[in-house]
Order: structure tokens, then C-alpha cells, then sequence
């Protein structure tokens, strides 16, 4: 009788810790999932995105970014891409960008946290990138800059990207 009682007691605690371990993971799944930040913007024919600031919270760990063609005219005359770098990198990344040309979509090789690929307004290519990318390495209220690598555009297409 006396190790029937010990089996039963045994079998009580491992339920216990079992259910105890189910819940830590669920409450891991929902809390990474939670850390996605989701942005948007645009970019017109007029060569203007329509955000000159994008901010996320420190308690997110990837970007989920949706760049958006707003306009009509096809990349190859208009095209608009979204590359992320500190903003001590982006004289350097800017020329770059122009250097990498079309086939690289205008995205420079080295120094660049996050890019989309090229779009245009017209109905031959996309209208619309979504790129996602860690924010592992990004440090609260530092200086990063957003902008345009198609050559020209990046004197108008730009903005800061913060961390809260």
C-alpha cells in the first residue's frame, strides 16, 4: 500500500512540473512572437517617402518592414528602395549605393543593417517589399538613417529610425 501511495504522490509531482514547463514555453512562443514590430512607408513619383521618422520599441527584437511604391512610373525612371545604416555610415553608403547599380538594386555592399529590393509604380514589376530583419545589434537612441539608394534620391528620401 505503501508504494501504491508513492506512485500516486510521484505521478501528482511530474504532472506538475510537466504542466509548469508546457506553460513557460507557451508564455516564450507568445513573448518572441510579440516582439515583431510591424512598419510601413511609402515612396512617391515626387521622390518623397511619407514618413521622415520610424520608431520602434527596444522590446523588439525583428522589423517587419512594408515599403510601399505610392506612385505610377516604373523603377527603371522612379524606382524606391529603403536601406537602413548608422547615419555615420551614410555619405559613404550613399555613393556606394549608386556604385552597386540596378542589378545589386542599388544597395550598397557593405555597412548596411537592412534593404528592401527596388520597386516601381508600374504594373511590370512590384509596387510593394516586405523585408524582416533582428534588431540584434541596435542600441537604444542610437543615430541611424533611413533612405533611398536609386541615384539622386537619397538627398530627399531619408529619415531617422529610432529606437524607444
Amino acid at each position: 500500500m505503501l508504494i501504491v501511495e508513492l506512485l500516486v504522490l510521484l505521478r501528482s509531482v511530474v504532472m506538475k512540473f510537466v504542466l509548469k514547463g508546457l506553460l513557460v514555453l507557451l508564455a516564450m512562443t507568445v513573448t518572441a512572437q510579440a516582439k515583431t514590430c510591424k512598419l510601413e512607408i511609402s515612396g512617391n513619383d515626387a521622390m518623397k517617402f511619407d514618413k521622415s521618422v520610424l520608431k520602434i520599441k527596444k522590446a523588439c527584437t525583428k522589423v517587419k518592414l512594408t515599403l510601399t511604391h505610392s506612385g505610377k512610373l516604373p523603377k527603371t525612371a522612379m524606382g524606391h528602395n529603403w536601406v537602413l545604416v548608422k547615419t555615420s555610415d551614410f555619405s559613404g553608403a550613399m555613393a556606394a549605393a549608386m556604385q552597386a547599380g540596378v542589378a545589386k538594386e542599388y544597395v550598397p555592399a557593405k555597412n548596411v543593417i537592412a534593404a528592401t529590393k527596388l520597386v516601381g509604380g508600374d504594373k511590370k514589376g512590384p509596387k510593394k517589399d516586405t523585408i524582416e530583419f533582428s534588431t540584434k545589434g541596435l542600441k537604444k537612441g542610437g543615430d541611424y538613417t533611413y533612405f533611398c539608394g536609386f541615384p539622386g534620391h537619397a538627398s530627399m528620401m531619408k529619415g531617422k529610425f529610432i529606437i524607444e
